[in-house]
């Protein structure tokens, strides 16, 4: 197998392993305090079940990195083989994604086993392969990282939608005090000159292949908002009947809220009421309007840009106006599962939450940049065959992993996908 991803300068082992390390226990960190019931329910076919994703990742060093290139590594169950496998068709048979939820066996404990199994034979395997070897197998395993950390932000999602399902509104985790509310700070439009500009990854450090390869887009003279669309905007636009009127929507849209009935964003509640309430990771709270909105689809999105007399960014325009913005500026850190309110009286210059709080969507379809070419292998199927009927949003949000935010990073769902922390930041022609 050939992987075409570019690692960076030399990574020397101790520091892939203290990465793989880190990784692998910053997963468990996530679900600790969820029971195993809590582990094995699947509660939509886009969701997996957490003790399925453990379990996959480790899949994933199993097969990507141990079988092929640790010397006598021995499997530690070779059914999991097709348990775990996702949609690797190179790699053999596998269960139905949307029957995840029914594997009560192998139990949670199995599982975790069966991580400590792979966890020591790695461990092992950076202390003793031939560098050969170890040279074959660094680029699997520093991908396997970076998918896991995609696995860590996709538990919080999942769980989310199944603690929500619960009549009872468990929290997945409490926190210091209740939420208030607050204002947002008024949004500015940010003007940038057109031209040609570079899009993609630059080299030097990991990029997924889809990031790749840079290239020159033309860009028209544009202008994005300084911040992130409020919960309190997306509010006015409910309450105007934004829902209701099919004015605002694409036909595909329209048809499909009226289908599934959606009259608010997801795990909006109350919204008639005075004070409509929210559903967080950290419980029910009431719903704050200086918060950037989230788990909107990009139907929803592109609704709002529409009744607001905007639009949304393309993906090249998003991208250009990051690069343009200061590296300190770029980061919205949050230690909580859940966009924190914008804060009042930004006058700077930068543009606000650019990453860090809610995925952006843009209008770009997900396709491949000129001249992209899939990694060789079992890998090739990471990114390339899923470029047709999906949107990409920039940006990372709260349940994101460090280092997942980086401007180029492209993230992508089908339209009517609600249940990432996916939000809006308006563009407009200049």
């Amino acid at each position: 197998m050939s992987l075409r991803i570019d690692p960076g300068p030399p990574v020397a082992r101790r520091a892939l392993r203290r990465r793989f390390d880190e990784v692998r226990s910053r997963t468990l960190r996530l679900v600790q305090g969820l029971s195993a019931e809590d582990q094995c329910v699947q509660s939509m076919p886009d969701a997996s079940p957490v003790k399925w994703h453990l379990a996959h990742t480790t899949w994933f060093f199993e097969v990507l990195v141990l079988a092929p290139h640790a010397h006598g590594y021995r499997a530690f169950d070779e059914r999991f083989h097709c348990l775990f496998n996702s949609y690797y068709e190179a790699l053999g048979p596998r269960h139905p994604r949307t029957q995840r939820g029914m594997l009560t066996r192998p139990s949670l404990d199995e599982v975790l086993r069966y991580r400590t199994h792979v966890d020591e034979a790695v461990a092992q395997f950076a202390e003793a392969a031939p560098d050969d070897a170890w040279d074959a197998a660094c680029d699997a395993l520093l991908l396997g990282t970076h998918h896991e950390e995609q696995h860590q932000e996709l538990i919080l999602t999942d769980v989310k939608h199944l603690l929500w399902l619960n009549p009872l509104r468990p929290a997945y985790r409490t926190t210091s005090g209740p939420a208030g509310r607050s204002e947002a700070p008024h949004a500015r439009w940010v003007e940038f000159a057109g031209g040609t500009r570079e899009a993609g990854h630059e080299g030097g450090s990991f990029a997924f292949d889809n990031e790749t390869p840079r290239h020159a887009v033309l860009l028209r003279a544009y202008a994005l908002a300084s911040r992130p669309v409020t919960c309190g905007e997306v509010l006015e636009f409910v309450r105007d009947g934004g829902y209701r009127d099919p004015r605002w929507w694409l036909s595909d849209g329209w048809a499909t809220a009226q289908a599934h009935g959606w009259r608010a964003p997801l795990y909006w509640e109350d919204v008639d009421g005075i004070r409509p309430q929210l559903f967080t990771l950290l419980g029910t709270r009431a719903l704050d309007p200086a918060e950037p909105a989230c788990h909107l689809s990009f139907y929803e999105a592109a609704a709002y840009a529409q009744w607001a007399g905007a639009r949304l960014p393309t993906e090249f325009e998003w991208e250009a106006a990051a690069r343009a913005q200061p590296a300190t500026a770029r980061r919205d850190a949050c230690d909580d599962p859940h966009p924190r309110a914008l804060p009042a009286g930004d006058g700077g210059e930068a543009l606000a939450c650019l990453t860090g709080a809610v995925w952006q969507w843009t209008r770009s379809s997900y396709d491949p940049y000129p001249g992209f070419r899939p990694l060789g292998g079992a890998a090739g199927e990471y990114n390339g065959k899923f470029m047709v009927g999906q949107l990409v949003l920039r940006g990372g949000s709260c349940a994101t992993p460090p280092g997942h935010e980086r401007v180029t990073y492209r993230n992508f769902f089908p339209p009517a996908a609600r249940w990432q922390f996916a939000g809006l930041r308006l563009a407009r022609d200049a």
